[in-house]
């Protein structure tokens, strides 16, 4: 899949409590950034920690990388090195 692809999948966030995509949902990461700036959590963007695990889940699902979800649909197994390099290419991309 290309990253412009990987970039508009579309996933829940919980934290947003919306349906967006990758793309939006790191635009408004850093526009949470940009407006707290000192006082940005990066552990708790949005509130609640892991909050990466909206878009790893979104990955997971859409095959971009391998991992497995729990009964719950929560992630369980990811390779995060992986995860991060895809991340980081669409955050290039954009």
């Amino acid at each position: 899949m290309k990253i412009k692809q990987i970039a508009d999948l579309k996933f829940y966030s919980n934290d947003l409590d919306k349906n967006l995509s990758i793309k939006e949902y790191l635009k408004t990461l850093l526009e949470t950034l940009w407006e707290e700036k000192e006082c940005f959590d990066g552990k708790r963007p949005f509130g609640n920690s892991s909050w990466d695990y909206d878009i790893i889940r979104c990955l997971i699902k859409n095959n971009v990388i391998e991992g497995t979800l729990d009964e719950d649909g929560n992630v369980d197994i990811y390779d995060s090195e992986d995860s991060d390099k895809i991340i980081m290419r669409v955050i290039k991309q954009m």
